[in-house]
């Protein structure tokens, strides 16, 4: 509820401000299950692209978001929850399945699940190697896939922790829907895994071709960790935290 009331308002703020333009809108079916697959460049990312879309879009977030317990942090969760940003645990093992599960009861009730294959920000601009998550919620639910490539935004957001700046103005594009069968019936007989990396591998490849963005062949989380403990090497010793 607080989705469809708040959308209006918000996106007459962005609009004026940022003036964010969409592209290829067609591409999204009017109804039924649909996936959006988009690069992810900056936090902005989970109001420019839904808030340009006429059907509602349920993103699945970082249960640290929801954590907090200070009166801010939980005004804060109950807001994303009420945007359609759904807590979830992404450690690993049986919270992977949990995340699974939420994105399919979206599905399973006919509405738009967005999804960031990278499963985090990339941190350099490059699009990163996709995870399996997006193949594994189009074929369980036999949901089109459809590409969508961010533009603009991290040239936007470099240097800033939480809003862009209004140039270069942030395009979102949207590309044809990917059918999941017609990608499997270039593989016949793979394994799963092999199955869930062939179809995710195509949606990474039509959001580059979307984005023209530079590929990178790592995790993005990967390259994150290492670009952390590499800043942490490069700190002088005086500098660093005592660890007790």
């Amino acid at each position: 509820m607080l989705y469809e009331i708040a959308k209006p308002f918000v996106m007459a703020v962005v609009r004026a401000v940022w003036a964010p333009t969409l592209s290829g809108h067609e591409n999204i079916p009017e109804q039924g299950p649909v996936i959006l697959a988009s690069n992810h460049l900056t936090y902005a990312d989970t109001v420019f692209l839904p808030g340009q879309v006429r059907r509602s879009v349920h993103f699945l977030g970082k249960s640290d978001i929801f954590s907090g317990r200070s009166p801010i942090a939980r005004l804060a969760g109950a807001v994303m929850r009420g945007l359609h940003v759904m807590p979830v645990d992404r450690s690993g093992g049986g919270a992977a399945r949990t995340a699974i599960q939420a994105g399919l009861e979206v599905l399973s009730r006919g509405d738009v699940l967005g999804i960031y294959p990278e499963g985090t920000r990339s941190p350099d601009g490059r699009l990163h190697r996709g995870k399996t998550g997006v193949a594994r919620f189009a074929l369980a639910a036999e949901a089109p896939i459809v590409p969508v490539a961010m533009i603009g935004a991290f040239e936007a957001q470099r240097g800033r922790k939480y809003f862009p700046r209004r140039r270069p103005r942030i395009h979102v594009e949207v590309g044809a829907p990917i059918d999941p069968a017609e990608v499997l019936a270039r593989h016949p007989g793979a394994d799963e895994a092999t199955r869930l990396r062939a179809v995710t591998d195509e949606v990474m490849d039509r959001i580059a071709a979307l984005s023209g963005q530079e590929r990178a062949p790592e995790y993005a989380s990967d390259v994150k960790r290492r670009l952390r403990a590499e800043q942490a090497a490069a700190k002088p010793a005086g500098t660093r935290r005592r660890r007790r």
